[in-house]
């Protein structure tokens, strides 16, 4: 099967093995993990914070690096279709207390316009009070976008006194297809979280950073939520070595999904256009196709290729360091005949 449903669905290395299995250990919760702590440290590093904080998903460290920001019974800002708005299963308000209002624009994009009208810092005490912004970066559903307004939104709040909460689960991959430090993104934002699990090929695990004081609250947080770990260096010494090697190698994954997206825009014309194709992720829109995304996932399945869908009619494919060229043209010609 060519998998092409996400790039979590990558299998580690040999290399990555090796790292895991020689990577010193310690108990975690004590601290005492010198392999977590490196990784902490150099993510920190990477993004221009004092600290960083190891988790097992991405959703946790948004939980977390959220509700740093943003007290009980206020709210966040972010695009309509954000990963914190939509998949993270209502943990915000769930489990924090947290209320969420949105903007809505083509490709998750930041609008200054609706987000400087949806800012509400102080209105009274019959208002929600807005304590945060969050931008997702690329912007997953909106097909691996790269932020264009963050520094001109981060340039705002800072005026405003307000902070910016990054969701860089891949933001590996904007840096590559921008060519924009991980440093100039992350120093921009309060609280930023990256993933290791995506287009690096970790098995597990993201990285909350920020100061030295919102990682501590941070990690009373983890503990409180019962998502402290002991020998956790096994894992965060895939971590380590994916982030040594597999970084610039993910352009080729955005290479792939040129491909995949200008073979799908010839065999429907509109369902996507390959000049916004940024990063890795191609979202294709089979409205004008007749076919529904259910029956080519179906039918896709049956002819050895696996991809998911996004929404009514959004089709999305994912490359991946476990997806070669021809494997990625494989699948995209499955799907162009299957849509034709």
């Amino acid at each position: 099967m060519i998998d092409l449903r996400s790039d979590t669905v990558t299998r580690p290395s040999a290399g990555m093995l090796a790292a895991m299995t020689s990577a010193p250990l310690g108990d975690d919760v004590y601290g005492e993990d010198p392999t977590v702590t490196e990784l902490e440290e150099t993510v920190a590093g990477l993004l221009g914070h004092e600290a960083g904080l190891f988790t097992v998903t991405g959703s946790l460290a948004n939980i977390l690096g959220v509700r740093a920001l943003v007290a009980p019974g206020s709210e966040v800002l972010c695009e309509a279709s954000a990963h914190i708005a939509r998949a993270e299963l209502g943990a915000h308000a769930a489990i924090s207390g947290i209320t969420t209002r949105t903007w809505s624009a083509p490709g998750g994009q930041i609008d200054l316009d609706q987000i400087r009208a949806l800012i509400a810092p102080d209105l009274g005490p019959y208002f929600v009070t807005t304590s945060a912004v969050s931008v997702e970066n690329t912007h997953n559903f909106g097909g691996g976008t790269i932020q264009t307004a963050y520094d001109a939104l981060a340039d705002e709040l800072d005026a405003l006194g307000m902070p910016l909460h990054l969701d860089g689960a891949r933001l590996w991959n904007a840096s590559v297809a921008s060519g924009v430090p991980m440093s100039a993104f992350g120093s921009r934002a309060a609280a930023a979280s990256v993933c290791l699990s995506k287009g690096l090929g970790a098995p597990v695990g993201s990285v909350l950073v920020g100061s030295a004081e919102l990682i501590r609250e941070a990690r009373v947080w983890r503990k409180r939520l019962g998502a402290g770990w002991r020998q956790a260096g096994v894992l965060a010494g895939a971590g380590l070595y994916a982030i040594r090697n597999n970084v610039e190698r993910l352009a080729e994954d955005h290479a792939h999904a040129r491909e995949i997206a200008e073979i799908l825009a010839d065999a429907a014309p509109g369902s996507v256009k390959p000049d916004q194709v940024d990063t890795n992720i191609v979202v294709a829109d089979l409205a004008a196709t007749g076919k529904t995304v259910a029956s080519v996932v179906a039918a896709a399945k049956a002819e050895g290729v696996l991809v998911g869908g996004v929404g009514v009619t959004q089709l999305r494919l994912v490359t991946h360091l476990d997806a070669s060229a021809e494997a990625c043209r494989t699948a995209a010609e499955t799907i162009a005949r299957l849509l034709h």
